[in-house]
């Protein structure tokens, strides 16, 4: 039973807490009302005070208030789970703890210390070692630097840097460690920038992402020769990339010789947990100090990071402030103890266990999946799992690349390396946003370029990945290969279809992933540049639009927000059945019709104001003439009305009326006469495309007709054969004059009428016709 009820009362708010923090279920229908609401603009403090569950209702509103329109998982709160309850619990204990008196407040730290620090090294395989618990996981290399000063330099505690002038420390960073480390380091550390030496990674042997270790001897030899003093190493156990191990007991090895400080960290010094570790792994447990990241791995959050380490001296250790005096400070590791008692040693495995068996699953179906390339240290084990997508070029033929110089193969290397990365970005952001269980996301290494990354021992316990996610993306990533491969097949054909296209411009953009990118060129006409760019964004503009009502597969868009190219139509990943001919006829052919339209309204424009000045003119001049048709006496006032009445005057109005077809004025006196509207000339009709194809019910547009065109042509020139037929089965026509034979003798009197009717009405245009051209009509017909 609980006996402190501060304890009992700290644990029920604690529960009600997240339970209201964690409920995304509820409804906020007024969320939008209270979207501008004065309680969400900072404001002063209110004198009375509020509760605890306003206040939450505050934080959660500040939490989800934004997040519910975006309808995306990846900005959700996470479900923590009883561990890590057990973690946030911590922080509230390690607030009441800090009250209680300093003896009882020792002991209690004391033993808290001790059991992490006790459980930690024996979960790791790291015997007598010490350990520092902190917030930010470059801290504890901080500190284990400051440790390596002070040990190194006997002085520094009395003198400071003086004694650095004299031998110059050295600190040995990995090219493949994070970005930003060796600077940070520099910083806090008060050294400059030329302490910091990067150690390229293996070139010829061994992998790419691994410190070459015989280069780092020359380096080492060639510092000591100079007469600086090497101070520390930092190895990976999992590069922050690729996550590959670096060559550990040769480093170990290498750091004996010359008297340094190793420090291993990485993603895989969590498999030292495991029963069984591999051989690059487990030389870590003979290193002078690592850095845990545990709440990651085991999915705890506020937990903080790990440093162990072994050291004789505590009077140095103090000095380098890896441990505190103050008990309070001790009080770091109370969330990490009580989520570590939750867990269990049990518990704790067999996450780390299922971590490793998600990336292995992965692992073993990348291998059947063509066009993948995958980039791991251990084929049996990896807990890190790296691929991309590859189309291997090794079958081309190697003649022509033979008769090329070697000047033109480095751009078309560079560009084609650039369009794979652009479309793994690609890839990555799409498999990421299908499955977001599975915490795949996009990495930049130095040698492969864009990759796709899966890390389960830094995601899964977080988002609770399990072996459904992952087979869902093998499934995903099987469909996207289809339509990787096809687009950048066609890439090549779009581009050759679009220059040889009159009134398209080809515009390469390496970094857009899809079919490619074009622009309809604008006839400019003398035009100045200001408008010219108007106009050439109002076609595009318009192009684009028109593309996207058409029913096809395809996304048409004006490509990204920033970095893109300005008017001009992106055309996104496409299938294997896209017709690329008839894709570039289509953007063309509706271009041109819009710059017709575009330049009709302007040239229609331009006539009407025309056409109203010269209305203007002539009904002006036509007014004077009415006034001198009437008289003078007719326009003065009284003597008009009189004059009008006794002697009327006949004029027929006279207007102007603008034919928009003929694009002439003409005099409205016919529709006066009329009284009806001349309908004007009758346009003519709208050309079609001529690449115009019939298609198949349910065929969408741009696709390839899994029919042969062989049946279709056949079809058609049956039908075309019943045609003939039929005309020729009809009468021939008669000539006027001609009698009726005995088969029209035997015709309705309704078809007598007709046929009556038809001569009638022929008979003004044939008249002038003689009888002899029409018996030779009559034989072609019958010949036919």
């Amino acid at each position: 039973k609980m006996v402190d009820p501060t304890l009992a009362e700290m644990g029920k708010n604690l529960n009600e807490a997240m339970k209201m923090l964690e409920d995304n279920q509820r409804k906020v229908e007024e969320e939008n009302e209270k979207k501008y609401a004065r309680k969400d603009i900072p404001g002063p403090l209110q004198g009375s005070g509020q509760d605890m569950v306003s206040i939450l209702q505050l934080v959660q509103n500040l939490m989800h208030g934004e997040e519910e329109e975006e309808t995306s998982q990846a900005y959700r709160l996470q479900n923590v789970g009883e561990q890590g309850h057990m973690a946030l619990l911590g922080h509230s204990l390690a607030a009441y703890i800090s009250v209680l008196d300093r003896e009882r407040l020792r002991k209690l730290t004391t033993r808290i210390l001790s059991d992490t620090t006790l459980w930690l090294c024996r979960l790791f395989r790291y015997e007598n070692g010490s350990a520092y618990y902190h917030e930010d996981d470059r801290e504890g290399l901080l500190k284990i630097c400051r440790l390596v000063i002070h040990t190194r330099y006997e002085d520094y505690t009395v003198e400071g840097f003086n004694v650095l002038y004299t031998k110059q420390p050295v600190i040995y960073i990995s090219s493949a460690a994070r970005t930003g480390l060796g600077q940070a380091l520099c910083n806090q550390l008060g050294l400059p920038l030329s302490c910091m030496c990067r150690v390229p990674c293996n070139t010829m042997f061994g992998s790419q992402h691994q410190m070459d270790v015989a280069l780092l001897d020359r380096v080492i030899k060639d510092d000591v020769e100079s007469g600086k003093l090497p101070l520390l190493l930092v190895a990976n156990a999992g590069t922050p990339g690729a996550g590959h191990t670096d060559k550990l007991g040769r480093l170990k090895e290498l750091c004996e010789q010359y008297n340094m400080w190793l420090h291993v960290e990485g993603v895989n010094l969590a498999t030292l947990a495991l029963g069984y570790v591999s051989s690059s792994v487990l030389a870590a447990t003979k290193c002078d100090s690592m850095t845990l990241t545990l709440g990651s791995w085991l999915g705890l959050p506020a937990v903080p990071a790990v440093t162990l380490y072994r050291h004789e001296d505590p009077s140095l250790s103090l000095a380098a402030g890896l441990t505190s005096s103050q008990p309070v400070e001790k009080l770091r590791a109370l969330p990490l103890w009580l989520s570590l008692q939750y867990l269990g040693h049990d518990g704790i495995v067999e996450r780390i266990k299922h971590a490793s068996q998600l990336s292995q699953r992965l692992l073993e179906n990348l291998k059947n999946l063509d066009f993948i390339k995958t980039s791991v240290e251990d084929e049996l084990s990896s807990p890190v799992v790296v691929f991309k997508f590859f189309r291997d070029y090794s079958n081309r033929d190697q003649t022509s690349h033979a008769v090329q110089a070697s000047t033109l193969q480095h751009p078309v290397i560079s560009n084609e390396r650039h369009i794979y990365d652009t479309f793994n970005q690609w890839l990555g952001e799409q498999l990421a946003q299908l499955v977001p269980a599975s915490g795949v996301d996009v990495v930049e290494l130095e040698d492969e370029g864009t990759c796709v990354r899966f890390s389960p021992l830094m995601t899964s316990a977080v988002l609770g990945t399990e072996i459904q996610d992952v087979d869902q993306l093998v499934d995903c990533l099987k469909m996207k290969i289809p339509v990787l491969t096809s687009t950048l097949q066609l890439r090549e054909e779009f581009e050759q279809e679009v220059r040889r296209t009159v009134g398209l411009l080809y515009i390469e953009d390496l970094s857009w992933p899809g079919l490619g990118v074009v622009r309809y060129n604008y006839n400019s006409d003398g035009k100045n540049d200001d408008k010219q760019e108007k106009e050439l964004e109002k076609i595009n503009t318009e192009l684009l639009k028109k593309l996207n009502e058409l029913e096809s597969d395809l996304t048409f868009s004006l490509g990204p927000e920033f970095g893109g190219q300005k008017n001009c139509v992106y055309i996104g990943m496409v299938a294997e059945d896209l017709d690329v001919s008839e894709l570039v006829e289509t953007i063309a052919a509706t271009g041109r019709e819009i710059e017709e339209n575009s330049r009709l309204l302007e040239n229609m424009t331009e006539v009407v104001r025309k056409g109203i000045q010269e209305a203007q003119l002539q009904l002006q001049k036509a007014n004077e003439e009415r006034l001198l048709e009437e008289g003078l006496l007719r326009q003065i006032p009284v003597v008009g009305s009189v004059l009008n009445w006794f002697s009327p005057f006949q004029a027929s109005p006279k207007g102007r009326t603008f034919n928009l077809t003929a694009g002439s004025l003409e005099s409205t006196e016919s529709t006066y006469v009329s009284k009806a509207q001349g309908t004007g000339t009758t346009p003519p009709p709208t050309p079609t495309s001529s690449l115009a194809k019939q298609r198949l019910p349910g065929q969408k547009i741009f696709k390839r007709s899994l029919r042969s065109s062989d049946a279709f042509s056949e079809t058609s020139s049956v039908s075309h054969c019943d045609d003939l037929e039929k005309m020729d089965q009809r009468p021939p026509a008669l000539c006027p004059g001609q009698e009726q034979g005995p088969l029209e003798t035997e015709k309705t009197e309704e078809q007598k009428e007709v046929a009556q009717a038809t001569k009638t009405d022929t008979e003004d245009v044939q008249s002038d016709k003689s009888p002899s051209d029409c018996t030779k009509v009559e034989e072609q017909e019958s010949q036919r």
